[in-house]
């Protein structure tokens, strides 16, 4: 990621950074020497890089994570052979293929918070016990304590997107 240093005669210690588009923004004091902002400019893209990949896990993160919601909330039954993020799915938040146990989530939704995810590998999940939404397949997601919360997450964010 491209970085933009901005120097500032008002600022006096602090150093903040901050995405602006696809650059990386660091503030720093105007007195600052080349060799503390290079410092500083290392700092905070570390700094950044750490927070997105919390924020935008990687597929094998995204597996693991699976792994962990289905041992918690389905009993372990649901097993994916795969997860991962995909770009082709404008429509979705998430599909599940049941023959290859193979389970893709929207890069729209990198980003959303936790609980939304989780409500998603969760859906994905349970779609490899229950092919359809009926009634098995709600009453396996049941226990999700955040399942409506993240329902209306997802409808607010997609009727955004419209």
């Amino acid at each position: 990621m491209p970085v933009e240093v901005r120097r500032s005669t008002k600022r006096r210690k602090t150093v903040s950074a901050y995405q602006e588009g696809n650059k990386l923004v660091v503030a720093i004091p105007a007195s600052m020497s080349k060799a503390q902002e290079r410092e500083w400019v290392l700092r905070m893209s570390q700094q950044m890089a750490s927070r997105q990949a919390k924020r935008r896990p990687s597929d094998d993160a995204l597996y693991q994570r699976a792994l962990i919601l289905t041992n918690r909330y389905l009993g372990g039954q649901a097993q994916p052979a795969s997860v991962q993020w995909t770009a082709n799915q404008d429509r979705r938040w998430g599909s599940c293929s049941v023959n290859d146990k193979a389970i893709r989530i929207s890069d729209r939704a990198r980003g959303m918070p936790e609980y939304v995810l989780d409500y998603l590998l969760l859906h994905e999940l349970t779609h490899l016990l229950h092919a359809g939404h009926g009634p098995a397949f709600w009453a396996h997601l049941a226990d999700y304590p955040h399942l409506e919360k993240a329902r209306g997450f997802l409808d607010g964010a997609a009727f955004a997107g419209q």
